[in-house]
């Protein structure tokens, strides 16, 4: 959708939004609004985008006729940052454009990410909480918003499992080459010997569609409730709000336990299950997990992994890339747009055989 569409869309949405007699059309009125939002926000990214350019333009031009050697390092410098800004700028706008296709689309609405802490005790846990911290920074960078569905911590601020889902049309083609095994390597705090020790995570990403035709059927459901609970167990409700369902016939368990009414978790329960119903049908398959997802999530064993964290040597390797990336910290504090991008640009085909770097 090229510029001069969206403008044109934005001119009609506004005539349409001015007249007096669309008002009493409440839900046409509040889409509208909605539309001319999410319209008003890619014209705001391109202009964004056509100021860097012109900053980055005055600076190119400063540096062919100026000697002095601080104009030069400050114009040097002005052109170095408006390169990053334009890749990350590049990168929101790709967002924008996915979430626009899927819009028109009626596919996917948002995604469900499920990580679980794997080999390795305690440091997986912690590991695993680092991976939901990275996905979640990157969302935020995004502007996407997510919202936890379900978690088990452990007393240490790791994380057992946890699911949550992210808001968004365009998470899914961004982040659904992340499912599988991602493993890391560093000295953990507790360790006295300085000896590098390796743990693993298993991340599962499974999309949600905008319109799930399922009818489940209330005696194929076996419901408990319990109460919502924080770091290590504890409970931190009164009241039994969680919301735990078994799809008897195939076996599938969701819990709910991020809103504060029983009712409201059980709505939210109701609808993953349905995504995670519509996706056996979708694949043909039966049986108590489905087989994409234990595709993705393999094992959790040490030797089956995807990623590799390297802390010590400051390294993140894509096994599947067969590429390696410096700046781990950026990387884990959601930084991930070069390793997206790749994946990305690769379509899933990858060539998985031959040696790797560890």
């Amino acid at each position: 959708m090229s510029i001069e569409e969206v403008k044109k869309e934005q001119k009609e949405l506004l005539e349409k939004l001015s007249d007096p007699g669309f008002l009493c059309k409440r839900d046409e009125f509040l889409e509208a609004s909605k539309r001319l939002s999410f319209l008003n926000e890619y014209i705001s990214l391109i202009s964004k985008k056509e100021d860097i350019l012109d900053k980055r333009n005055q600076a190119e031009e400063i540096l062919k006729i100026e000697t002095d050697e601080d104009m030069i390092s400050l114009a040097k410098s002005d052109i170095l940052i408006s390169d990053q800004e334009e890749e990350s700028l590049k990168f929101k706008i790709k967002s924008w454009e996915d979430e626009n296709a899927g819009i028109k689309s009626v596919k996917i609405k948002g995604i469900v990410m499920e990580i679980r802490a794997g080999a390795g005790g305690d440091e997986a846990a912690l590991f695993a909480h680092d991976l939901f911290l990275m996905y979640t920074r990157f969302s935020q960078k995004m502007s996407w918003s997510w919202q936890i569905i379900d978690s088990n911590m452990t007393d240490l601020e790791g994380i057992k499992e946890i699911s949550f889902e992210i808001k968004n049309k365009a998470a899914y083609e961004f982040l659904r080459y992340e499912a599988g095994v991602h493993r890391v390597q560093r000295v953990p705090t507790t360790e006295k010997s300085g000896r590098v020790h390796t743990s693993t995570a298993t991340v599962a990403v499974l999309p949600q569609p905008q319109e799930v035709s399922i009818q489940v059927k209330n005696e194929d459901l076996e419901e408990s409730f319990f109460r919502s609970s924080g770091a290590g167990g504890q409970n931190v409700q009164k009241v039994e709000s969680a919301v735990r369902i078994v799809h008897k016939p195939t076996g599938l368990t969701v819990t709910c336990q991020s809103e504060r009414a029983q009712h409201q978790n059980r709505m939210k329960a109701l609808e993953i299950l349905k995504a995670k119903l519509f996706q056996l049908e979708e694949e043909k398959v039966t049986g108590d997990l489905s087989t994409k997802r234990r595709e993705q999530i393999g094992h959790g064993d040490r030797s089956e992994k995807i990623r590799t964290y390297n802390i010590p040597q400051d390294r993140v390797t894509d096994h599947r890339l067969k590429k390696s990336y410096h700046h781990l910290e950026s990387i884990l504090n959601g930084e991930l747009d070069p390793i997206i991008s790749d994946l990305r640009q690769t379509g899933g085909n990858w060539d998985l055989s031959g040696s790797d770097e560890d």
